[in-house]
């Protein structure tokens, strides 16, 4: 039986339990703060920081166990105002004074709700002066929004985002962290102080972030250390005193941060940071990394601006990289429809898909390409032997899964193929059929690449004592050469193959419904193929009579469908029956194909639209072999379709509304800039993502980016009331 494994307390752990360490449940803070945790329902304070004394006036001791008003102001009015709209998973700023009257100070304040029917309240003391989202700040942040909307692709965007946040914050180096698919990061933008060298380019393993504090980082977006070397403040008791609970302060801003990171940094030569999480899709697809090599402490205002930023900078990385989208269904048209013209000119799309290898490879910047259909081997570009190539194709086919395998080092994931390596090192393949057998491959040829990482990520560095490990101490530039491997394959390169691929399976359908028509003693061997398909479809003879439907065609509807045995048949099964009628008897007269949309009564009261491809297939001397009907569900288009209209009447409403409509406030000068930019932002990243061939992401790219663009107008709208001074 294997033991549990351990997660060490915090401030305990080493290099070889780091990931497990309990960071959430850290018992102390950062000292330019206070937090207390008070019972939501009396307020009565619960848990203190031990420094309440020395910033608030009161010593510990009176604290616990007494009400907010114990420390005099108006520390528990403003909470009780608030309460109501206290939140779990969001930070609530409020201003607010506490002591004596004779010695009372001005703090700003982030509220949250705790575990156990509690508040978790954290005080700094408020800025002598500023503090307030003034002009020039709202010129900036409209600025740097239009400026993220205009990025073309992710470096542009990169480099906008670390000049923007710079000069909002003034931090020493700004940088933007990507992550890649196995957690290690890419500085791939940066912004500096002359004086500091560059980091630009360099990678950081997975392990200097462990994933608990990836988790934390998805939950709270902003993080601030001000200042390495301080001494934390101890939060007492330690556990809730009412449940025994340990205290999770994974929301707290003020969390003491763990020993090793600060060690870690302190490593590098920076004293103070700034964290920022990019979010796509509920994953860390990176941060907004700010560094001071001296202490230097950011207040609400600041913090706040540049969430706002990056929710913003989330909603351009997802427009961006589903532009692609775009570019892969202008490809893939262009291919359908030279393949549909070799079947009709030549009788083979096969001979059209090889004919010309550069539009083949290019689209993939693939050296070579190996096509498996029906037992036969085609090919193009630098490829292996037939027999190595028989041998991949046997190891791909019990490999592949959904239709599809990726790799970037054959010998590694299959040593006995090793001889593949010089020319076809890297391996993408999509399954063309439900045999197992039939294939498109892409192949890239092995390549020596130097990758540079911020020190050497294999050796760390031993200290005193020979038995403790601790964060590396040398972040020189360290270069690795890695060999075996082909260039990765990007989402871009895998989104391409699935659509080349979706294209072949339907031009196989087709082709193999025709030759059940031309040759009905071969259509024992095709009736399988598309009876199989993932494709509804409907065959027909000349005169009508339906020869199957596939499997997928009765997979549309929620109760079996009644039987099909002629095309007329299928008039009663959609909403409008007098208009399938029509398009079939044009279809029988005029021969023209047909493309469109029917409603599909699919039983229980549910209806499905589907998009319908009429086609009559012709035979010799102008004769009619037959017809075929492919149905797609059209299911997930409308959902992109209806989260479209409705982002867009959100967005109209947000702009009829506005936000900071009193011509009492300080800054009206130019109240909506913001918030257009945000919305306009949102605007034409919505019309980006909808201009793509694939429906079913984009509904909830739409609906995750309306989310962050409301995400991002309310953190303005709190800024603003913030201003006012609530």
């Amino acid at each position: 039986m294997n033991e549990p494994t351990f997660s060490p307390p915090f401030g305990q752990a080493d290099l070889t339990n780091c990931e497990r360490e309990l960071i959430h449940l850290a018992g102390s803070i950062q000292p330019h703060g206070v937090l207390l945790v008070a019972d939501a329902t009396d307020l009565r304070v619960l848990l203190a920081s031990e420094n309440v004394g020395q910033l608030l006036g009161t010593p510990h001791h009176r604290v616990l166990d007494q009400g907010l008003a114990t420390l005099g102001g108006n520390l528990a009015e403003r909470v009780r105002a608030i309460a109501d709209e206290l939140s779990p998973d969001e930070l609530t700023a409020f201003r607010c004074d506490v002591g004596a009257a004779d010695s009372c100070r001005a703090f700003e304040g982030m509220a949250h709700l705790g575990q156990s029917g509690t508040i978790v309240i954290e005080l700094e003391a408020a800025p002598s002066e500023g503090g307030s989202l003034d002009f020039a700040s709202q010129a900036l942040l409209a600025t740097s929004v239009r400026r993220f909307s205009e990025a073309l692709n992710i470096t542009a965007l990169a480099d906008a985002v670390v000049l923007s946040v710079r000069e909002l914050t003034g931090y020493d180096r700004v940088m933007v962290y990507r992550f890649d698919d196995d957690g290690h990061g890419e500085i791939i933008a940066e912004a500096r102080e002359p004086r500091l060298e560059s980091l630009l380019g360099q990678r950081y393993p997975a392990t200097d972030i462990p994933q608990r504090a990836r988790g934390l980082y998805l939950r709270n977006r902003v993080r601030v250390l001000a200042d390495a070397g301080y001494t934390p403040s101890a939060v007492l008791p330690r556990v809730l005193p009412d449940t025994g609970e340990e205290f999770d302060m994974s929301m707290c801003h003020l969390r003491s941060m763990s020993p090793l990171h600060i060690q870690y940094l302190k490593n590098m030569g920076v004293t103070a940071t700034l964290v920022v999480s990019l979010v796509r899709e509920g994953r860390l697809w990176g941060l907004i990394a700010c560094h001071h090599y001296s202490a230097r402490h950011i207040h609400y205002t600041e913090r706040a601006a540049v969430d706002l930023l990056a929710e913003v900078v989330a909603t351009r990385i997802a427009a961006i990289e589903n532009y692609v989208r775009t570019q892969v269904d202008v490809l893939v048209r262009s291919l359908e429809l030279r393949l549909i013209e070799a079947t009709s000119t030549e009788g083979d799309w096969r001979l059209a898909l090889v004919r010309n290898p550069r539009t083949l490879l290019q689209p993939l910047e693939a050296t070579g390409a190996a096509l498996f259909h029906e037992g036969e081997l085609l090919t193009v570009g630098d490829v292996p032997s037939t027999s190595e190539l028989r041998s991949l194709a046997d190891w791909v086919g019990s490999e592949i899964r959904q239709g599809f395998f990726s790799c970037v080092s054959v010998e590694r994931a299959n040593p006995q193929l090793e001889s593949l390596t010089p020319v076809a090192c890297g391996v993408l393949a999509i399954e063309l059929s439900s045999s197992g057998q039939d294939f498109l491959m892409w192949f890239r040829r092995e390549q020596s690449a130097s990758i540079t990482w911020a020190g050497d990520p294999t050796k760390p560095v031993v200290g005193n004592d020979p038995l403790t490990l601790s964060p590396r101490r040398s972040f020189a530039a360290w270069s690795e050469i890695v060999r075996g491997c082909a260039a990765p394959w990007s989402k871009a390169d895998i989104a391409l193959a699935r659509a080349i691929g979706t294209t072949l399976r339907d031009v196989i359908l087709q082709t193999q419904a025709v030759r059940l028509l031309i040759a009905q003693h071969q259509a024992d061997r095709f009736r399988s193929a598309v009876e199989t398909s993932q494709e509804p479809v409907l065959v027909s003879d000349a005169q009508g009579r339906v020869l199957f439907p596939s499997a997928a065609f009765a997979a549309l509807f929620r109760t079996p469908p009644p039987p099909i045995r002629v095309l007329d048949d299928l008039a009663d099964m959609f909403v409008d029956p007098a208009h399938v009628r029509q398009v079939l008897d044009v279809l029988r007269t005029e021969r023209d194909s047909w493309r469109g949309e029917w409603c599909l009564k699919a039983g229980e009261g549910q209806l499905v639209a589907l998009g319908i491809r009429a086609d009559a297939i012709p035979g010799p001397g102008g004769t009619v072999l037959g017809y075929i009907i492919i149905l797609t569900d059209l299911t997930d288009t409308k959902r992109t379709q209806a989260a479209r209209r409705h982002l867009e009447q959100s967005l109209s409403e947000a702009g009829r509304a506005g936000i900071g409509r009193d011509p009492a406030m300080p800054i009206r000068r130019e109240p909506d800039e913001v918030v257009g930019a945000i919305l306009a932002n949102a605007s034409v990243a919505a019309m980006e993502l909808t201009d793509t061939a694939a429906a079913g992401p984009v509904a909830t790219l739409i609906e995750e980016l309306e989310a962050s663009a409301t995400r991002a107008a309310a953190i303005y709208g709190k800024l603003r009331a913030f201003t006012r001074g609530n």
